[in-house]
């Protein structure tokens, strides 16, 4: 195997590892967030804006991880 082939290797594997636990926090997240409205419907406008911000929280580490796989396949 040479150089190259390892390195994207090695990448895939950063990216595909480090977007695991984030798209499982998404989901959790939607989840708890919905059943929430769903019980409670008046205060949907409360629980939206802070499950968008740990939507964004969750999905900042998962561009940390494309971060370490372009830094692992480039240098």
């Amino acid at each position: 195997m040479d150089l190259e082939s390892a390195k994207t290797l090695g990448m895939a594997i950063a990216v595909g590892f480090g977007v695991l636990g984030p798209g499982i926090g998404v989901g959790l997240i939607a989840a708890s967030a919905l059943e929430a409205i769903g019980r409670n419907p008046e205060a949907a406008g409360k629980i939206q804006p802070l499950m968008f911000v740990g939507i964004v929280f969750a999905e900042a580490l998962a561009i940390f991880a494309l971060v370490v796989g372009f830094i692992v396949k480039f240098t």
